[in-house]
């Protein structure tokens, strides 16, 4: 498969050339799954003003007819994200899933609720001491708390010198995650304390599996996708082509290694977006 008239890039693997051809053969049996921050809304300073590429809704909501559904798998609550997406009410958005905090919520488009169990206690637990832990600490100032519902992140990109309240925060925030029975997920320049068994990748999977895909298409950006990117592996074993799609940053590069094609951000997304919904839409 070579360069098309259109724009769509070429993966630079088989297995992603041959994800992106069942894409394309059977659009009606792909599931296009995307990570939020980082890939379809460019990083900001504070994740409270994260928003949407200005053109990610239009290309998704021009994509969403043309296949089985799209997925929007992330770490945020599910009503954050479709709030700082703009996902509610578009029209053509109606196949439109939103698997918040790593699939243990679950927001519809075409019923405009969410569906969630209720937290795991450690999070308050934690939520409780990480001020006073912070504090202790003390020299890393311009870290900031960030309330998750499910979860609680610690932010260093604001500080002094943020890799080094990163480093400097690792273990003690690990202790105190495993104290009550929680994890550290470690991301750009943030830390996620939240419990075991929550990821991206059991997602994924999980909504593959309930919606008999034929084809699946992963975009992600951050550490926190590689869950994902290793679903993609397994159900491609299974015999269910994929597409692994980075959207690259000079921060990450474990993600762009493990990829099939490497994008330029948000904006290098709502890019392939387009070139993919103006090759199903195009007449045949």
């Amino acid at each position: 498969m070579g360069s098309h008239t259109d724009s769509l890039p070429t993966p630079a693997t088989p297995a992603g050339r041959d994800g992106l051809d069942a894409i394309l053969a059977r659009p009606e049996r792909a599931v296009l799954a995307f990570d939020f921050d980082g890939t379809l809304a460019p990083i900001v300073p504070d994740p409270d003003q994260a928003r949407a590429h200005p053109d990610a809704v239009p290309a998704l909501a021009a994509l969403a007819p043309e296949v089985a559904s799209v997925a929007v798998v992330t770490g945020r609550p599910a009503g954050v994200a479709v709030r700082h997406g703009g996902f509610a009410g578009v029209p053509g958005l109606d196949r439109l899933v939103v698997l918040g905090h790593y699939g243990a919520e679950r927001w519809d488009a075409r019923t405009g609720t969410v569906h969630a169990p209720a937290p795991h206690p450690g999070v308050a637990a934690v939520r409780a001491e990480l001020p006073g832990l912070l504090d202790a600490i003390g020299a890393w100032r311009g870290t900031w708390i960030e309330e998750k519902g499910r979860a609680v992140a610690v932010h260093t990109r604001r500080a002094d010198d943020p890799a080094a309240a990163f480093e400097a925060l690792r273990e003690p925030l690990g202790d105190l995650a495993a104290r009550h029975g929680l994890i550290v997920e470690p991301g750009r320049m943030v830390l996620e304390l939240r419990p075991p068994g929550m990821d991206k990748g059991v997602a994924l999977l999980e909504y593959i599996r309930e919606t008999g895909a034929g084809a699946v298409m992963y975009t992600g950006d951050d550490l926190g996708d590689l869950p994902a990117f290793a679903a993609v592996d397994k159900l491609r074993s299974e015999g269910v082509p994929g597409l692994l799609v980075c959207s690259g940053s000079e921060e990450v590069t474990e993600l762009a290694d493990r990829a099939d094609l490497v994008v330029d951000g948000p904006e290098g997304v709502v890019r392939l977006l387009a070139a993919l919904a103006a090759r199903l839409t195009k007449p045949a």
